[in-house]
């Protein structure tokens, strides 16, 4: 007969281990989600998130890991066909290529290493031979949980502004935080391999990435950013 004592802890990079407090705060009844306190609980809750993002601008939460945050990026901001590139740092830099390419993108990779950042000048000079703008952004994420490797997304959005991208870089945040000065039309995610986000995702829109929803094609359904904001 198996034995098992105490509880189980991943030594991993995520998703992280939730504290007993959350877990038996799960054992209570589920409470009105059309009701007062709800909707108190999740302003609170809206309100922290925009601490974390270090924003003021409009929040969105979606029923989801990390990687339907990224879904719903790749969905409210690109209609098919638009040419987008990801930094590659890992596993996971790969996987939001691969889904930007099952929803009718055209996805090109910068090749790096799976042991250091990404490089600012390499991406310049890849952008600089973009000459008919085709790329419409590039996909980073910052940290890539797979192989720990913490790309400089400071860095990479001034290697993006010196070579004149039109529409920015839009970055997955596992590991840190930027303020609204630094990239202006961005999109951030976080899920529950770094933020205990329990089947939460949760991403921070530029008024930018508002403006390019309203031009974007195609279907929506589960991920339209306009049924999950929160201002």
């Amino acid at each position: 007969m198996a034995v098992s004592r105490g509880s189980h802890f991943f030594i991993n990079p995520g998703p992280t281990n939730i504290p007993d407090r959350i877990l038996r705060a799960m054992d209570r009844g589920a409470i009105d989600f059309t009701g007062a306190q709800f909707r108190g609980i999740a302003e609170e809750c809206f309100a922290g998130l925009k601490r974390v993002f270090k924003t003021d601008e409009t929040i969105l939460a979606y029923a989801a890991s990390g990687h339907g945050a990224w879904e719903a990026a790749l969905v409210n901001l690109f209609s098919p066909g638009d040419k987008l590139l990801v930094v590659e740092s890992g596993f996971f830099s790969l996987n939001w290529g691969m889904r930007g390419e099952a929803f009718g993108l055209e996805v090109e990779t910068l090749p790096n290493d799976w042991r250091t950042a990404a490089d600012p000048a390499k991406l310049e000079s890849h952008l600089r031979e973009d000459r008919a703008h085709a790329i419409k952004a590039v996909l980073v994420v910052h940290n890539e949980t797979s192989t720990g490797v913490v790309n400089d997304v400071a860095a990479l959005r001034r290697a993006i502004d010196a070579a004149r991208l039109p529409k920015g870089a839009y970055a997955a945040d596992r590991h840190g935080v930027y303020r609204d000065q630094r990239p202006r039309d961005r999109r951030h995610r976080r899920g529950q391999a770094a933020a205990r986000l329990l089947g939460l995702a949760a991403a921070a829109r530029r008024n930018l990435a508002i403006r390019l929803e309203r031009h974007r094609a195609g279907p929506l359904l589960l991920w339209a950013a306009g049924s999950v904001a929160h201002a």
